[in-house]
């Protein structure tokens, strides 16, 4: 990197276009190179995939998952969660959704541990599965609810057994995954076929009933529907969403309070945590991400703006192995990878720095821009593993892995 910008010309070439003086001081600093990811391979599904997850010895969820025993979790629109391995086997499947009749397609989906899952969807239920690796079995243990409209994001803690909620009712729900925790769900929330059977259980005992709970604290305060959630890094009673109301904001969750809010340009569709930088990069309709600074101390909102996209961003991962590289998933059909020290100059007033993405990766199959800017190939998810690669899930009903040689 010269001055803070990656050089993919000669030097010569990279003066002239920067109109540097051939005798001016250069800071040069050497970096590991980031090797383009290759396509590896890809799992077909019945129908769009709107979110993927994994499971391995570095994920938060998976310490005791030992090295070749990953397991990848998908959330599809017909309403089901699959398991899977990195071969492209599908381990377990879950139950078809019977929900009074209401839409099922499924939005979220995130592992809590080796044996426990959360997935969410439209029909604004948060549902807890139990997995059994040995019997391949994806079994629903719990449903959660609190909730009127759909459910766009899940964020899990598995150490205090919480999950989080982000909802297009423009509310965050906390719930326990462990059910006794949890009050009792609220009955006009229960759909139809839930309410008949928990009258039924009164009369005579069912074969089989998955508790229904409600939640254990409810927060309001955003104007629109919120889009992510997700858990302070390293202080899990703090929470962070995002919402279509061009706000971040800061939640306390012992006390149920809005401790801090950051107002932005523009619609807000997803949220991670970049925790060397103590910044949250959120991922905007406007086609670019926003790194924000959350400290109430912080005197800028926009620390730095990475630009590349050609539509909304509805997915950011940072890299296991680095602590400057994330990974976006657009509606454009594409992901994307950025290293934050590749910087330019010469933003718009008030927006800090200026990034470009390192790397473009393309669906299988599609080598460039697809029609429509993404139609047919918008990427809905994206993970970064150290031991799968990155992960993202789409339109085109797939899930695709790249990983860079050698790693």
């Amino acid at each position: 990197m010269i001055n803070g910008q990656f050089l993919r010309t000669t030097v010569d070439e990279f003066l002239t276009k920067n109109g540097i003086n051939a005798e001016t001081t250069l800071n040069v600093e050497y970096t590991r190179a980031l090797v383009p990811p290759l396509n590896v391979t890809s799992f077909e599904h019945d129908d769009w995939v709107s979110a993927v997850d994994v499971l391995s010895q570095s994920s938060l969820a998976g310490g005791s998952v030992q090295v070749g025993q990953e397991r990848i979790l998908t959330a599809s629109y017909d309403g089901l969660l699959r398991v899977w391995n990195t071969s492209g086997d599908v381990l377990a499947t879950s139950e078809a959704p019977n929900n009074g009749g209401r839409i099922t397609s499924l939005k979220a989906a995130k592992w809590l541990s080796d044996k426990k899952a959360v997935g969410a969807g439209m029909d604004s239920t948060v549902s807890v599965y139990k997995y059994d690796d040995d019997t391949r079995t994806l079994t629903t243990s719990l449903e959660l609810f609190s909730h009127r409209w759909g459910v766009e994001d899940v964020a899990v803690h598995g150490p205090s057994s919480r999950i989080l909620s982000a909802s297009s009712d423009t509310t965050v729900s906390l719930f326990s995954s462990n059910a006794k925790e949890n009050p009792v769900a609220p009955s006009t929330l229960l759909p139809k076929s839930t309410a008949a059977s928990n009258k039924r259980q009164k009369l005579s005992k069912p074969d089989r009933t998955v508790p229904a709970r409600g939640a254990l604290a409810t927060f309001t305060g955003h104007s629109s529907p919120v889009t992510s959630v997700i858990f302070k890094p390293d202080d899990a009673t703090v929470a962070h969403s995002a919402s279509h109301d061009h706000t971040i904001k800061t939640w306390d969750l012992p006390s149920a309070t809005c401790v801090d809010t950051r107002t932005t340009g523009h619609s807000l569709l997803s949220l991670c945590a970049v925790p060397s930088r103590n910044l949250l990069a959120t991922g905007t309709s406007a086609r670019h991400i926003t790194l924000v600074d959350p400290r109430v101390s912080a005197t800028k909102i926009s620390v730095m703006t990475l630009r590349g996209h050609k539509n909304g961003v509805v997915s950011i991962d940072t890299d296991p192995d680095s602590e400057y590289n994330l990974v976006s998933g657009s509606h454009d059909g594409t992901v994307q990878i950025w290293d934050l020290r590749n910087v330019s100059t010469g933003g718009q007033v008030g927006e800090g720095q200026q990034g470009e993405s390192v790397h473009t990766i393309h669906r299988q199959g599609h080598s460039g821009p697809a029609k429509g800017h993404g139609e047919g190939v918008k990427v809905f998810s994206v993970r970064w593993n150290k031991e799968v690669g990155i992960v993202s899930a789409g339109e085109d009903k797939k899930v695709q892995i790249n990983r860079a040689l050698g790693s």
